[in-house]
This record gives C-alpha cells, structure tokens and sequence, in this order.
C-alpha cells in the first residue's frame, strides 16, 4: 500500500496510482480541488506518513501564479507558526540532554539569558518568566494580533527587538496564569536555544531537528520574493503583502519553508528524536489552557496539531493518536483557509483506506 505501489515521475513530482488505487486519487484530487475553490488560494500541498514513511504526497494548483508552474510535492513553502513545534522539539531535546529545563528562568541575572537584553531589575513579571512558559504560552502578555511585539519595529535585529520590548511593552500579569498565544515568546526561545548550545538557531534546528528525521531542505525564509529558495512557491496576497513584513525575524516562531513531507516526516519521526518522556511532557495539558500542550494544540483524542497562517500563507501539521500523520501546505490565506486544511485532511484520511 502507499508509495510501493506507486511510481515517482523522475523530475516532476507526479505520482502515478496503481490501478487499484484510482478511485481514490480521483477521490483526493476531488478534495483537494474542492479546498482550492472555496479557500480561493491558487495551490496546495498535502502528504501523509505512517511508521515514518511516506503513504501520499501530491500537490494541487499552481505554484506560481505569474508563470502558471504547478504545486508539486517537492516545493517549499512558507509554514507560518507551525514552526513554533520544530522549535519545541528542539527545546525538548535540550532537555532530554540536561542542557535545559523547564523550570530555567529566562531573564535576570541567574536566567538563561543573563541580563543582555537589559536590566530587568524592577520588572518582577519579566524576570519570573520561564522557559516552560515559553512554550506553553503562558507568559503573561506579549500576544499575538494587535500590538504584536514581532509586527513592531521591522528594522530592529533579534537582539534590539527583544531589549525594546522588554522596555517598552511589559508584562501586565505574573507568568503562569493565563494563556496568551506569542510569536514573541517563541522568538524568545530561540535565543534561549542559542544560549543553551551556544549555536545559531538554524544550525542547532538543523543537527538536532531535522537530521535526525531525514529532514533536508528546511530553511529560513527570504523576506522578499526575490529572495524565495530555489523551488519555493509563490505567495499571493489577498488583501495583504505577502512579503510586506520581516519574516526572516520570526525564525523560531514563523519563520520556516519546508514541504509537506517535511512537515509528516516530523510528526511521525517525534518520538525516536525526543523519546516517550519528552512527547509525554509537550503533550501534558498546560494548566492555563488544556487545549494546548507545550509547543502544539491537543486535539482531545490523544493526538496533536499546529496550524498557522500569515499573509501568502495557510499551514497544517498533525499527529493522530493512531499514528498518522499529515500534513498540508497553501501559498495563500483566506477567512477560513486553515480551518478548511483541518477538514480537508480529515476528509481525505476517511477517503485513503491505504493509509490506514
């Protein structure tokens, strides 16, 4: 079942189905279409994974809507906050290590990060942030949406946004407490990260995330459309500019162009990269909020999930208790594009008996 019985066309990403398997390409293709007209993105990519290898991968639409390219299985793609998991795992696998844990403080003269950012003597919410926290969202401010610390001042490094922040946009409540979804915390992270293995972010994601799942074209991604990967798609704006803001920035919160099976790869290949204590630990229900672990959303079946979207962007990736995992990818974003990725891919798992 699966890839066995399918043939890779050499070049163009196009996979053949075996005969017996018609029904359902045509079944999925139907689903897939069907996302594309009502999301009104111009292309798609999913796949599919069980025991760590590749059951599907198939892309649909256009890739480039000014050249017409199609969406094919190897092309990259902007994948939004889905990144926030890739950079949990690597939290996690510090921790597996000892080189961190989740009671380390972040700031402060005994945090993780010392005082480099600046002084936070008189910021007692700041300094009690943790690295738990971190990943759980539970900071205590810096939210997502209006007044998005990683949406202000563009032209400021890692380094200078974090020390303006810390200035200008304190913490209105004790960390722990509440839940308040951050692109900034996890931006936070990945310095803490840093810090830890005293390695560039990239470079720690790439040895101890992606390696180890057979992870090879990840990367951080370009601002600009001048500045795409070499088989990266286009990002079409709906009303907003797709590379109007400082992706680049948002590395270990947004900041990731991978494909699908990139994308399935990891979800499947979680528990040998961390072990059963650390995927016990990422998926334990926050106190501030059951619904999300420490770095992905529970679905309340045993599995986990994180989407995302930005503008040019929708992103999925999950895991299900039963051992799927899948994943989907599309160069644009509408009202309800991402909530229709997770319908999309639960119709096309009911659809797929092969990859059961």
């Amino acid at each position: 079942m699966g890839l066995s019985r399918r043939a890779l066309l050499a070049g163009a990403g196009a996979l053949i189905a075996a005969p017996g398997l018609a029904a359902q390409e045509a079944a999925l293709a139907a689903l897939a279409q069907d996302y594309l007209r009502a999301a009104g993105v111009p292309g798609l990519s999913v796949a599919a994974a069980r025991g760590g290898r590749i059951v599907y991968a198939q892309g649909f639409g256009i890739a480039d809507p000014a050249s017409g390219a199609p969406a094919t299985p190897d092309r990259l793609f902007r994948i939004a906050d889905v990144s926030m998991a890739f950079t949990a795992a690597a939290a996690f696998a510090l921790i597996g290590q000892g080189r961190l844990r989740l009671a380390d403080r972040v700031f402060g003269p005994d945090g993780v990060l010392g005082e480099a950012y600046g002084d936070t003597r008189g910021m007692p919410f700041v300094a009690a942030v943790t690295v738990e926290h971190l990943l759980a969202h539970t900071v205590g401010g810096w939210a997502a949406g209006d007044g998005d610390p990683m949406l202000a001042q563009p032209h400021l490094g890692f380094r200078d946004l974090i020390a303006w922040t810390l200035k200008n946009r304190p913490l209105g409540a004790p960390p722990g407490r509440t839940f308040a979804y951050s692109r900034f915390g996890y931006c936070v992270l990945g310095r803490v990260l840093e810090q830890a293995t005293h390695q560039w972010y990239a470079t720690l994601m790439r040895d101890r995330v992606f390696h180890p799942c057979g992870i090879a074209r990840m990367a951080i991604a370009g601002n600009t459309a001048a500045l795409r990967a070499p088989g990266e798609v286009a990002y079409a704006g709906q009303g907003d500019d797709p590379y109007g803001f400082n992706i680049a920035r948002m590395d270990a919160a947004c900041g990731w162009i991978a494909s699908a099976g990139d994308l399935a790869r990891f979800a499947g290949g979680l528990p040998s990269v961390l072990g059963p204590a650390s995927v016990i630990a990422m998926l334990t229900p926050a106190p501030a909020n059951p619904a999300f672990g420490r770095g992905v959303a529970l679905d309340g079946r045993g599995g986990w999930f994180h989407d995302g979207s930005l503008p040019g962007t929708s992103a999925l990736v999950a895991h299900t208790a039963g051992g799927l995992s899948f994943a989907a990818l599309a160069n644009g974003r509408s009202a309800d594009s991402v909530a229709g990725l997770r319908a999309l891919m639960r119709d096309m798992a009911r659809a797929a008996k092969d990859w059961r």
